[in-house]
C-alpha cells in the first residue's frame, strides 16, 4: 500500500480537531478554571506514562483528590467524552484507510478483502466445480445477544455516528472554504450535543429497549450491508474466474437472542418474544417497502418502448382485479412494472393483516423475481439489475422475519417442568432424583409414544405453564412468521444427554415434534446444548455420542437434515479454568465431536459464545474463526455479537461492511485451503496439541489455586472491583447473577470481567497463562523453539498468543495497586495483588520470547499506538473511580451525586478501554 510517511498523520488531525473543540466547549460551561484544570491532570498523566516519577504520581493523586463538586464531575465527562470522540476518530480512519486502498492500483489488495480471497482461491488451482461446493458450503451466522454491556446510550451513539460523518466530509478533495466553514460548525454543534447529553440511562433498559437497541443496527447498516458482501463475492469471482455462471449462496446471517434468551432473565416472557417477533416483522417490511417505492419510481418502462410477454400482462391484470380497489392502481396502463409494483405494494401493506397480505417472503420473492426475469430480458448480455437482485437477496436473507430468534433457557428449568409432568400423569414421582440412565429410559419411552403426555394445563404449576407457553408460543411464530422465525432451542449447562430429550418432550407436547402412528416423525425446532464449564466441554464428545447413537434423536435429526447445532461458551469456561485452559477445552471439544459427529453422517454446526471482552472470547471476528480447528470450518460458523462490539463494528456503515468482509474472505480462504487439502490435520502438528495440553493443565492449576484454592479471592475480588456499582449502571435488563446469589459460582460472567477490566486488572483474560507457557518453555531450549513454531504456523496458538498480549497492554498494574486501597485487610490484599504482579511479569516475558517482540503489540503498531493513546487519560478516570468508591463505601447514608459520578467513571473507562464485559 502506498502511504505518507506519517499515515495516522490525518488520525491525530480529527483528534487535536476534536480536542480542541472539547476544550472550547469547556471553556464556555465551566469557565477557564475547569479548562485548566482538566489540562493539568491531562498533562501530568501524559508526562507520567513518559517519564514516571513518585513524587509526580503522588501530587497528580493529590491534585485529584481536592477536586469537589459540580467540578468534579465535570473533569470526569471532559475525560470520558474525550474517549468517545477519540473512538469516532479511530473508527473514521479505518473507513479513510480502507478507501486509500480502493484508490489504488490494481497491485494493491486490501488484506482479507474478498478481493484478497478470490485470488488465493485462484492460486490453489481449484476445479470451477470444487470451487462452487466451497461456496455452497460457506456458513457465517451473527447472533446478537440478549447480554447488552453497551454502556454508551443509543442517543449519545447516535450524535457519535453524525460525528463521523462530518470528519468523513472534511477528506474530500474539492471541499470548499464554504464548504469547511459549514462543516466546522456542524462538527462543533455536534460535540456540544455531546457534552450536553446526559450519557448515564435514568432507568434499566426493558427486554422491549433492548430489541430496538438491537434493530437500530438492522434498519441503519445491516439491511443494505449483508446483501453487498455477497454481490461484492459474485463480482469478484466473475472477474477472476470468467465464463463460469457462479452461485453465491446466502451464506451470511444474522440472528438475535434478544427477546428469546430466558436463561436468568425473567422478564423474557412468551409475550415478549412474540412482540420480539412482530417488531422484527414490522421493521423488515418498512423496508421492503421503501425500496419497492424506489423501484417503481426506476422502473418507467412503457409497453410503447419494450416488449413484454402477454402472459406477464395477463398476470398483472389478474392480481389487480384480486387485491386492489379502485383507484388503487397504477393509472397508466402502458407502464407494466409499475402497475406490478402497485400491487406488490399493497399486498406488502396487508401482510398480517388481511388475506390481500402475502402469505410468506416466499411469494413475494416470486413476484420479485418474474420482474427480474422480463425486465433483463431488455439489458444488454451481462449487464444485470443490481437495484433490483439487492432486494431478492435481501428477501432471501431477512424473509418476512428479519432475524432468525434462537430461544434459550436453563437445563434445571426443564428438568422441573418434566418432572412435574411426569408425576401428575403418574410416570415418575421423583424425576430429578433418577440416575441418568433411568432419565434417558422414560424420556425415550415418551417420545417413542404418538399420544401426548400432559393434561390439561391447568393441572400444573405457574412455573411449568410458563415453560409450556414458550414451546406453544414457537408452533404460533412458525404458523404466522414462517419457520424461519425461531429455529434453535439452545439449553443451558447442558450436562447430560437427559437435557437435550427434555426439551423434545416439551416440544412434542407443543406439536413442534411429532410421531405419527405409523413411526414417521416430523420435527420442526433443532435443540442445542450449550457447553459451558471446563467439566462438561470435557464431558461434551460423550454426550452428544449418546445422543447420536439414540433411535428416537436419529429420527429427530434426519427431520433436521441431519444437522446439529453446539453451543461452546467462553465466558463460563474462561471463569471456571481460566482463558488459556478454557480455550484449549474449547478447541479439543470441537476436534472430538466433529470426529466423533463424522462416524455418525451428522453434520455440525458448532456457535462460538463470545463476549465483546478478551476475558470472554473476544478479539477481532476474523480471527476468531482463523483459531477454530480448520476441519470444522466447511461445517459453517455462529458467533454471538454483543454489547460495545455491535456499535464498534455496525454503527457505521463502512466499518460493517468491513468487519463482515473481513469475516466472509478469512472464512472463504480458509474453507478453500482445506478443501485443496487431502488431510487438513496437516496444518496441526501433534507435538502442538501435546504441548498445548500440558501448558492448559499447568494453567488450569495456577488459575484454580487462586480462584477456588484462596479462601480470601472472593472477598479481594468484591472489594478491589466496582462490582458493587456496576449493579447501578442501568445497561441490562438481567440481574447480575442467577438466582440473585452471592456465590461465586452464579455470578455471571458479564460482571465478573467488566469488574476486573474497571480496575485494570483485566485477570480473566490473561491470569494463569504465563504459568503455563513458562513452565513448558523452561524445561529445554527446544520446547520454547517449539512455542515460537507454533505461534508463526498455528493460528489458534498465534491468535490466543495475541489476545493475551492485548490483555496485558490493556491491563496497567500500576493503575491497579490503587484499587486494592478498597480492601479492608491490608496484608490479605498485598498478598493476592502479589501474586498478581508476579503472573504478570511471568506472563509478558514468556509472551515476548515466544512472539520474539520487544515490547507488547510490536505485530500491531496501529492497536500499540491507540492504547498508548489512551492510557494517560484513563489514568485520572481510575484514580477518580477509587477516591468516589472509597467516599461511597465509608458513607452511612447513599448519596446521588456520589453515584452518579462513580457511573460516570465506569462508562468512561469502559469508552477509554474500548472493553466492558
Amino acid at each position: 500500500m502506498v502511504e505518507t510517511a506519517d499515515h495516522n498523520a490525518l488520525l491525530r488531525r480529527d483528534v487535536n480537531k476534536l480536542g480542541s473543540i472539547l476544550g472550547e466547549i469547556l471553556v464556555h460551561h465551566g469557565g477557564k478554571s475547569l479548562f485548566n484544570k482538566v489540562e493539568d491532570i491531562r498533562t501530568a498523566a501524559k508526562q507520567l506514562r513518559q517519564s514516571y516519577n513518585q513524587d509526580a504520581y503522588e501530587a497528580l493523586k493529590a491534585q485529584i483528590q481536592t477536586l469537589v463538586p459540580p467540578e468534579r464531575q465535570q473533569v470526569i465527562r471532559a475525560f470520558s467524552i474525550y474517549f468517545h470522540l477519540v473512538n469516532i476518530a479511530e473508527q473514521t480512519h479505518r473507513i479513510r484507510r480502507r478507501r486509500e486502498y480502493q484508490l489504488q492500483d490494481e497491485e494493491g489488495v486490501q488484506p482479507f478483502s474478498l478481493e484478497e480471497a478470490v485470488l488465493a482461491v485462484k492460486q490453489y488451482g481449484l476445479p470451477d466445480q470444487q470451487v462452487q461446493e466451497v461456496l455452497d458450503d460457506l456458513s457465517i451466522e451473527l447472533i446478537m445477544t440478549a447480554h447488552p454491556t453497551e454502556a454508551t446510550k443509543r442517543t449519545v451513539l447516535e450524535t457519535q455516528k453524525r460525528i463521523s460523518l462530518i470528519l468523513q466530509q472534511f477528506d474530500h478533495p474539492l471541499l470548499t472554504k464554504k464548504e469547511k466553514e459549514r462543516l466546522d460548525e456542524s462538527l462543533f454543534n455536534e460535540v456540544t450535543a455531546l457534552w450536553q447529553t446526559n450519557e448515564l440511562r435514568q432507568r434499566k433498559p426493558t427486554v422491549l429497549d433492548e430489541v430496538k437497541n438491537g434493530l437500530y443496527y438492522f434498519k441503519e447498516t445491516l439491511f443494505d450491508v449483508l446483501p453487498d458482501i455477497h454481490q461484492e463475492l459474485e463480482t469478484q469471482l466473475d472477474h477472476y474466474f470468467p465464463g463460469h455462471a457462479w452461485n453465491v449462496p446466502n451464506f451470511l446471517h444474522f440472528g438475535s437472542w434478544i427477546g428469546g434468551d430466558r436463561d436468568g432473565n425473567p422478564n423474557v416472557t412468551p409475550e415478549i418474544t412474540w412482540e420480539t417477533l412482530k417488531l422484527q416483522r414490522r421493521l423488515v417490511l418498512d423496508k421492503y417497502e421503501e425500496a419497492v417505492i424506489e423501484l417503481m419510481r426506476r422502473f418507467s418502462q412503457s409497453t410503447m418502448r419494450v416488449e413484454l410477454q402477454p402472459e406477464f400482462l395477463s398476470a398483472i391484470e389478474r392480481e389487480e382485479k384480486t387485491y386492489l380497489e379502485e383507484g388503487e392502481a397504477w393509472p397508466i396502463e402502458a407502464e407494466l412494472y409499475r402497475r406490478k409494483f402497485a400491487v406488490m405494494l399493497k399486498r406488502l401493506r396487508h401482510v398480517g393483516q388481511s388475506a390481500a397480505g402475502y402469505r410468506s417472503a416466499e411469494e413475494l420473492l416470486k413476484d420479485l423475481q418474474q420482474v427480474q426475469e422480463s425486465a433483463e430480458k431488455h439489458q444488454p448480455s451481462g449487464r444485470k439489475l443490481k437495484t433490483l437482485r439487492k432486494l431478492i437477496r435481501q428477501v432471501q436473507l431477512f424473509g418476512f422475519h428479519l432475524a432468525t430468534l434462537d430461544i434459550r433457557n436453563h437445563s434445571g428449568e426443564h428438568e422441573l417442568a418434566i418432572g412435574e409432568i411426569l408425576r401428575v400423569v403418574n410416570l415418575c414421582d421423583n424425576y430429578a432424583g433418577l440416575d441418568e440412565d433411568e432419565k434417558v429410559r422414560i424420556l425415550k419411552q415418551v417420545l417413542s409414544e404418538p399420544r401426548p403426555l400432559m393434561l390439561l394445563q391447568e393441572d400444573y404449576s405457574k412455573e411449568t405453564q410458563e415453560i409450556f407457553k414458550v414451546f406453544q408460543m414457537i408452533k404460533k411464530a412458525h404458523q404466522e412468521f414462517g419457520s424461519r422465525s425461531i429455529e434453535v432451542y439452545l439449553v443451558s449447562m447442558t450436562q447430560s444427554a437427559s437435557d437435550l430429550l427434555e426439551v423434545l418432550v416439551l416440544a412434542k407436547e407443543a406439536g413442534i415434534y411429532r410421531l405419527h402412528a405409523d413411526g414417521t416423525v416430523e420435527s420442526g425446532l433443532h435443540v442445542a446444548p450449550l457447553l459451558e464449564t471446563v467439566d462438561d466441554l470435557i464431558a461434551g464428545p460423550h454426550i452428544m455420542k449418546q445422543l447420536f447413537e439414540m433411535d428416537v434423536y436419529k429420527k429427530h435429526l434426519e427431520q433436521r437434515g441431519n444437522h446439529q447445532e453446539i453451543m461452546l461458551g467462553y465466558s463460563d469456561g474462561s471463569k471456571d479454568g481460566g482463558t488459556l485452559t478454557a480455550n484449549w477445552k474449547l478447541f479439543k471439544a470441537q476436534q472430538e465431536i466433529h470426529e466423533m459427529a463424522k462416524d455418525f453422517n451428522i453434520r455440525l454446526k458448532f456457535f462460538h459464545g463470545r463476549g465483546g471482552s478478551l476475558g470472554r472470547g473476544g478479539g477481532p471476528l476474523y480471527r476468531s474463526i482463523l483459531s477454530q480447528p480448520v476441519e470444522t470450518l466447511g461445517d459453517g460458523v455462529k458467533i454471538t455479537e454483543q454489547g460495545e462490539v455491535l456499535s464498534s463494528r455496525y454503527l457505521l456503515e463502512d466499518i460493517a461492511y468491513r468487519n463482515l468482509e473481513q469475516a466472509a474472505s478469512a472464512l472463504l480462504s480458509a474453507s478453500a485451503k482445506v478443501s485443496n487439502e487431502a488431510e487438513p490435520r496437516h496444518f496441526r502438528e501433534k507435538a502442538w496439541e501435546e504441548a498445548m495440553e500440558e501448558i492448559s493443565r499447568h494453567s488450569l492449576k495456577k488459575y484454580q489455586q487462586l480462584v477456588f484454592g484462596d479462601s480470601d479471592f472472593l472477598t479481594y475480588f468484591k472489594q478491589a472491583t466496582p462490582l458493587r456499582e456496576l449493579g447501578e449502571l442501568n445497561i441490562g435488563s438481567r440481574p447480575m447473577s442467577r438466582k440473585n446469589s452471592e456465590r461465586f459460582e452464579d455470578l455471571r460472567a458479564i460482571p465478573w470481567v467488566f469488574a476486573w477490566t474497571q480496575c485494570r486488572q483485566m485477570l480473566p483474560a490473561w491470569y494463569a497463562a504465563g504459568t503455563g507457557l513458562e513452565a513448558f518453555a523452561a524445561k529445554s531450549d527446544e520446547n520454547l523453539t517449539l512455542l515460537q513454531e507454533m505461534y508463526q504456523k498455528w493460528p489458534f496458538f498465534q491468535s490466543t498468543v495475541n489476545n493475551l498480549q492485548m490483555a496485558l497492554m490493556k491491563a496497567d498494574l500500576s493503575t491497579a495497586k490503587e484499587y486494592i486501597t478498597l480492601v479492608e485487610d491490608e496484608a490479605m490484599a498485598n498478598r493476592i495483588f502479589a501474586d498478581i504482579q508476579a503472573e504478570y511479569k511471568r506472563t509478558e516475558d514468556v509472551l515476548l520470547k515466544i512472539s520474539g517482540s520487544k515490547q507488547l503489540l510490536d505485530h500491531t503498531p496501529n492497536i500499540q499506538e491507540s492504547v498508548h493513546r489512551r492510557n494517560p487519560y484513563v489514568d485520572p478516570l481510575n484514580f477518580l473511580q477509587v477516591n468516589l468508591i472509597q467516599k461511597m463505601r465509608e458513607s452511612d447514608e447513599q448519596s446521588d451525586e456520589l453515584l452518579t459520578e462513580v457511573l460516570l467513571t465506569i462508562s468512561g473507562i469502559a469508552a477509554g478501554l474500548v472493553n466492558t464485559g
